[in-house]
């Protein structure tokens, strides 16, 4: 009997050592999860945890001091390039490791090696839309110079030197928590990093949705509610700057026309509402007599941030600001004399050919009068827990068929056996044009390095130390006639290929206007009844242009602060602007005893999104229910068909100058519909539905609570974000603070004989959720203050001699 319960006793043991070492679906074996010795207690970090002060590594040609300051800002001071950017891989590792390959895994669509099966399809339309491809023409690019060259290996080498020092204990936690291990970095990861956000920030495309309703109610109906430019704007470029370059002629419109009729779902794209801010004063409007400029990128908000902080110095270089993890650099930053910042352009580089096949087989497609082969790529995507899914990728001349065939697709803006055109597939350097803007003294320096600059396009502002402001909506352009790229394009006519590219030199731009200041808010570049070029027909809203450029015209004396208070500007000017018509078309008489209370609120709000106000909760509801009222019984997707509804701005207009306008009938009712009862029922069913959500009005309305702003872990990983913060903005609002997006970046630098920078980002510089450093920095993000930058001149002043060292030697 003793043996047998030591049998049992043994092989219950046995049973429970293999369970506690077994992965079961995504989860990492309990045992070496909870281990002491390697599991998740080894990430625990505090505030005060030393860092190493000399660590040897293989690669450094001499030794590199880097101080950290309170923040955890490593401060990199190298005796020459190679080394300042092997320390820059490092120590980005050091804080960001998992971020960095995660972010490069979803670019290159290799989540499924991580996850599972549940992410093969968005890992197979990553191949599909040529997102290693469009990389591997980069790298071509970056490799073939040798400055970004000897950057890009300088900061793989330093990467893997300390991925090889790391031991399973010291893996950051999400490895150990979806139980894998880092893999060696390699150059092509850099590029993918920048291709994922050219995806995010240029990936969009409503081409489909706009032929649909071209067939659906042709030319007259679709340029009159879809216009290629909006009844309210102001402008990148001020209307009536002239130009400084004689236009090229512009590619002669084809007479003929082919709209697919092919209708899809579409889902999954881009964020439309990824937007930024950035503005420059001169000296002129300064308190100081130099310039200040800001900038806050609104993206995506995730634990661990987008961005890292930190500073560069080396012989030729002192530059202090942001980077993406995952690539050398400062992207958004400054050094002694020069500061710059970037929004998004969205520029139309995104175009879709129908196709014309040979046969079922599609081997062969037909272009310009002649059946042109295709070219077959075999994608392996890797599965954990299953077998390698092997998929054939198609490439025409114009790109590549991003879905060859009917069926489950992930990304639905994607037409079925059209060829898709993309800026992001072009040989590219980025890489150098941040190198040469890095090393900037100039306004000269700053425009040589935006030649290198393809995509995603970007508004980059300047302002320099001689009192220069300028920006340059910035990026590869396409030559196109008007409205090229509006609406699916004919692939068999090599009419509607893009027939070349606008010189940089033609790019939009503006320096040292007589206002004063510079500005953008991912508008309009340029009034395109005076640039001569076509870029996009439809830019983000005005709204937050607008309010930017009617502050900065009034303001004189300009300092930090006001700079900063500018960032944090609630001021909501699309409620400004239509709410009291909205208010006057509303039948009181209708209003019930429990509604009249909620319009008294709306009618005395001032019009700002602030935190604890209640009114914002109401417009906000209210707007998109009367958007839907007005346009879903004609422009509503059916399955046959996906359209999409006019713009803010048209609808805007409508309810303004056209209030009988034939489109506030439902053609679903036998009765005709007015303005008035659209927006007094949609006003009913607004109180209704806050009413069932929160109940009688209370503290609960309160725009804060209602918009519920989430800093969410990057891979959604539960209780490794921050939720619920007390928080005002919103969309279309300069503090463009929504529920899952915002300023990932606010910066204000302050030009002059000792520069000196504000900033802050919603997060903190480590990676690790064990570690203080992890969110410290999200409170002051959320009040709306800066911290001062330490911006360092040398190693050995006062402030550097506070901080901690940690030396890089030669080993």
């Amino acid at each position: 009997m003793k043996l047998l319960l030591a049998l049992v006793s043994v092989g219950l043991s046995l049973v429970l050592i293999i369970a506690l070492n077994t992965s079961f679906g995504i989860a990492p074996p309990v045992g070496k999860f909870l281990s002491p010795f390697v599991g998740f207690w080894q990430n625990a970090e505090t505030r005060e945890a030393s860092l190493v002060a000399e660590i040897p590594v293989s690669g450094v040609q001499a030794e590199v001091k880097v101080l950290y300051d309170e923040n955890r800002v490593p401060h990199i001071f190298a005796q020459n390039n190679h080394d300042v950017y092997f320390a820059q891989g490092f120590v980005t590792a050091q804080d960001r490791l998992w971020q960095m390959e995660f972010q490069t895994h979803a670019a290159a669509g290799r989540v499924s090696e991580i996850i599972g099966t549940s992410t093969l399809e968005r890992d197979r339309f990553q191949r599909r839309m040529g997102m290693v491809y469009g990389a591997q023409q980069s790298l071509k690019a970056m490799l073939a110079d040798p400055r970004s060259r000897e950057m890009l290996e300088a900061f793989t080498a330093g990467i893997n030197a300390y991925i090889g020092q790391l031991k399973p204990k010291d893996y950051p936690l999400e490895y150990k928590l979806l139980n894998y291990a880092p893999e060696p970095w390699t150059p092509l990861k850099c590029a993918l990093l920048l291709k994922q956000m050219a995806y995010d920030l240029a990936g969009r495309s409503d081409d489909l949705r706009m032929t649909n309703i071209l067939w659906k109610y042709g030319p007259s109906v679709t340029k009159n509610l879809f216009p290629d430019y909006p009844f309210l704007e102001d402008p990148i470029v001020p209307s009536g700057t002239p130009l400084d370059f004689k236009p090229l002629p512009i590619p002669p419109e084809p007479a003929s026309f082919i709209a697919s009729q092919t209708d899809k779902k579409i889902e999954n794209e881009p964020d439309p509402e990824l937007g930024s801010n950035n503005w420059a004063v001169s000296g002129a409007k300064s308190a100081t007599g130099y310039p200040l400029l800001a900038n806050d990128p609104h993206l995506e908000l995730n634990l661990p941030s987008i961005w890292y902080q930190i500073q560069l110095v080396t012989p030729d270089m002192n530059v202090y600001g942001v980077s993406l993890p995952g690539a050398p650099n400062v992207i958004i930053g400054f050094n002694e004399r020069v500061s710059w910042g970037v929004t998004n352009v969205d520029a139309d580089v995104m175009d879709w050919y129908e196709l014309k096949f040979k046969n079922s087989a599609q081997q062969e497609y037909w272009h310009a009068n002649q059946w042109k082969p295709i070219r077959k790529v075999t994608e392996e995507i890797k599965i954990k827990g299953a077998p390698s899914v092997f998929d054939t990728v198609s490439y025409t001349h114009h790109g590549p068929i991003v879905y060859d065939q009917a069926g489950q697709i992930y990304n639905k803006q994607s037409p079925v056996k059209h060829a898709m055109r993309w800026i992001a597939h072009e040989q590219s350097n980025e890489m150098l044009a941040f190198y040469l803007l890095n090393r900037a003294k100039n306004y000269t320096d700053y425009r040589q390095a935006l030649t290198y600059y393809t995509a995603p396009a970007q508004n980059f502002i300047y302002a320099d130390v001689a009192d220069t402001i300028a920006i340059w909506p910035n990026g590869k352009f396409p030559l196109k006639w008007p409205d090229q790229g509006k609406f699916i394009l004919d692939g068999t006519d090599p009419a509607y290929d893009w027939q070349g590219w606008i010189p940089q030199a033609h790019n939009p731009h503006v320096v040292n206007p007589p206002r004063g200041f510079v500005s953008s808010a991912n508008q309009f570049s340029a009034d395109p009844k005076q640039y001569p070029y076509y870029l996009n027909w439809q830019f983000s809203p005005a709204q937050r242009s607008i309010r930017i450029n009617q502050r900065l015209a009034q303001m004189q004396k300009v300092s930090v602060d006001s700079m900063r208070q500018l960032q944090n500007d609630n001021l909501n000017l699309h409620a400004q602007t239509i709410l009291p018509a909205m208010l006057a078309a509303v039948q009181k008489d209708k209003l019930s005893k429990a509604q009249q209370p909620i319009f008294k609120i709306l009618t005395s709000w001032n019009y700002f999104n602030n935190a604890t106000e209640i009114a914002p909760s109401i417009f906000q509801e209210w707007w998109p229910i009367l958007d839907q009222a007005i346009w879903e019984d004609e422009f509503g997707n059916s399955p046959d068909r996906q359209l999409r509804y006019p713009s803010l701005d048209r609808t805007m207009q409508l309810i303004l100058k056209e209030p009988q306008a034939r489109w506030f009938d439902n053609i679903n009712t036998p009765e005709k519909e007015t303005l008035t009862q659209l927006v007094t029922t949609t006003f009913q069913a607004t109180v209704d539905s806050l009413q069932h959500r929160y109940g009688p009005v209370s503290s609960k309305w309160q725009w804060a609570q209602v918009k519920s702003t989430d800093i969410l872990h990057l891979a959604k990983l539960p209780g490794f974000g921050r939720n619920d913060l007390v928080i005002g903005g919103g969309g279309g609002i300069v503090n463009a603070t929504g529920a899952r997006r915002g300023p990932s970046w606010r910066m204000v630098v302050a030009l002059g004989p000792d520069v000196q920078g504000y900033g802050v980002y919603p997060g903190g510089q480590s990676g690790n959720p064990g570690s203080y450093y992890y969110d410290n920095l999200i409170e002051t993000w959320r009040q709306g203050k800066l911290f001062k930058l330490q911006y360092l001149k040398n190693a050995s002043e006062p402030a550097a001699k506070q901080m901690a060292v940690l030396q890089l030697v030669q080993k």
